[in-house]
């Protein structure tokens, strides 16, 4: 194909006007200038087209050439992804700091997966075979942990005609040549997809497993459910970042993506410094060898920082195709919605709240949407987690990102400042915070947990929410006029909050917690609560009832039980159960 060539005519930041555009695409990648900086167009009106540019345009001049490629902004999938560390538009970070240190070069060109370095292939296709979108014709063993299927393109079908023996090759060898009905289609070790188009599927199925993290707040008061959608909101210092890294550490996913999207510098190195040395607590290996960290700081180009998100989400795609379970974290969903209010003025669109553009919701419906449990073109079982942090400025939830979230997310973690300044993390509000997941995971729940596990959900919320009221009073009259039972509402909500919804994620024992114990640990509350209660009701004073023993144990017990062992906690509630029984039958016995 003859390169197409237009010429630039206007210059706005990251925002190129240009002519000479007619036989362009919309969507289409160009090289734009005379150092071949990368662009998408996303205007085209008659012979004029409007171009956004990955690349500082700095020193970019009018007249200067816009190259065509033919081809929208695309990805190469293939191996060589995992552990990899990428920039909003997939190109490495640690290849470009050996090109350049410490930056990147205006027009280093669209450099993507290493297509030199050797991978040991294994070929599946015979020749005879007819192939269809999605069947596997080789593999690698990418890393210890993952292994990366080869998978025919989607809308690509035919009969293997020629194969190589397995062994060592490029990602550039042709492996598998394919008779479709039009022509001979060579299959590499890879693919290219665009990245604003979600990857087809076979059916979409109904969400049933949950993403256990081992985060009690999570697991049982607001669980995640693999495939769902999450929000998690909250101001400066409310700990996102953190308990993302929690998700990404400890959740049941089979894959991380995560997407450091317009985030302050030394909070993505403190991720890319951390990532690489944290050991898979269900390996013993490095983290990393199921991670993909795409990075894109708040100094780097504005555009680009729109495009990351396309990025991660399509990367995650390509592995949930594999038939893995993929959790992506966008950390922040913010900042992208800020680098489409840039964009958007610089194009002089009309504002809507905020200064955000009118499309602003579309946007993000677009992103969540890609979400979910499906069943794959080859028949397995994948899924797509999608965890966007908000940075709602000055901690508003009313501001338009966070509303709009709240609209196509399922699940919703609102953070608290309160609760972060008074050193409570996981600082996850119990009474703004949600999950709709409950009903889906309900049966899992009760067939692999408990039948109970949702009644004492209940039940502990309940305290809470009655505790919050209670509080009102206490702040106006102080705690000493509440009657027994009250006080004992206060004293249970705190062990609560103490024993269970605080958790600590640098004590080895108390960072990640199973299920079973979790359920354990909340039914030794109830317990403490069902026989406290009734012993109130017999007149049993509330000294005797927050007993310091019993209320430090409680408070302590995730220090103190192992993850494999809940003897300390049958211990504890025979314990319980004999000293308030003994209360209750002197105090009932005298009325």
């Amino acid at each position: 194909m003859d390169s197409k060539l237009g010429k630039i005519i206007a210059i706005n930041g990251p925002v190129v006007k240009a002519k000479g555009m007619s036989g362009f695409q919309m969507r289409e990648m160009v090289m734009v200038g005379e150092k071949r900086l990368i662009g998408e167009i996303i205007i085209l009106d008659g012979d004029n087209a409007t171009i956004q540019v990955y690349e500082e345009t700095g020193g970019l001049k009018v007249n200067e050439p816009v190259e065509s490629t033919g081809n929208p902004l695309s990805l190469k999938l293939g191996p060589g992804v995992l552990s990899g560390i990428f920039d909003g538009i997939e190109r490495p970070l640690l290849k470009i700091n050996e090109i350049n240190y410490g930056f990147i070069p205006e027009g280093i060109g669209l450099l993507t997966i290493d297509e030199e370095k050797l991978w040991e292939v294994t070929i599946k296709a015979q020749v005879g075979d007819y192939l269809k979108s999605g069947d596997v014709y080789a593999t690698v063993q990418e890393t210890d942990l993952i292994l990366h299927k080869l998978m025919v393109p989607p809308y690509k079908e035919g009969t293997v005609v020629e194969v190589l023996p397995s062994g060592s090759y490029n990602i550039e060898t042709t492996v598998v040549k394919l008779k479709t009905s039009e022509e001979i289609e060579e299959l590499k070790l890879y693919q290219m997809w665009p990245v604003r188009n979600a990857r087809p599927i076979a059916e979409r199925k109904t969400i049933f497993r949950p993403l256990i993290t081992g985060q009690r707040v999570i697991d049982v008061f607001f669980p995640l459910a693999k495939g769902g959608t999450v929000a998690i909101p909250g101001g400066f210092g409310t700990g996102k970042t953190m308990t993302q890294h929690q998700l990404a550490k400890w959740s049941d996913a089979d894959i991380i993506v995560y997407v450091g999207c317009g985030e302050r510098g030394n909070e993505m190195t403190e991720v890319l410094e951390d990532f690489p040395k944290l050991i898979d607590p269900k390996t013993g290996k490095s983290l990393m060898d199921r991670t993909i960290l795409i990075a894109n700081t708040s100094n780097m180009p504005v555009a680009a920082r729109e495009a990351s998100i396309y990025t991660g989400i399509t990367l995650a795609e390509y592995f949930r195709d594999m038939g893995y379970h993929v959790a992506i974290m966008a950390d922040s969903t913010s900042r992208w919605a800020e680098a489409l209010r840039e964009i958007s003025g610089r194009l002089e669109e009309m504002p809507a709240e905020e200064g955000y553009p009118a499309y602003l919701p579309s946007r993000l419906a677009e992103f969540y949407e890609r979400a979910g449990y499906v069943e794959n073109l080859n028949g397995t079982e994948g899924s797509v987690t999608v965890i966007g942090a908000v940075s709602p400025a000055g901690g508003d939830f009313s501001e338009p990102v966070t509303q709009n979230t709240k609209r196509f997310v399922t699940a919703f973690l609102g953070l608290d400042k309160n609760l972060a300044y008074s050193r409570h993390y996981p600082a996850i509000n119990w009474l703004t915070s949600y999950s709709g997941y409950i009903n889906l995971l309900r049966e899992w729940y009760e067939d692999n947990v408990s039948s109970e596990i949702w009644e004492l959900r209940g039940d502990m919320l309940k305290l809470l929410y009655e505790e919050n009221k209670l509080l009102e009073i206490v702040k106006l009259v102080g705690e000493d006029v509440l009657p027994d039972d009250q006080r004992l509402i206060l004293e249970t909500a705190k062990i609560i909050r103490i024993g269970f919804l605080q958790q600590n994620a640098y004590h080895q024992m108390d960072t990640y917690v199973p299920l079973s114990k979790q359920y354990e640990m909340l039914k030794t509350i109830s317990i403490f609560y069902e026989h406290a209660n009734k012993a109130a009701k017999v007149g049993v004073p509330i000294a005797f009832l927050s007993n310091k023993e019993i209320t430090e144990s409680l408070h302590k017990m995730k220090y103190n039980v192992p993850n494999d062992d809940f003897s300390y906690l049958e211990n504890l509630q025979k314990e319980i159960k004999d000293y308030y029984e003994a209360l209750y039958q002197k105090y009932a016995t005298k009325k």
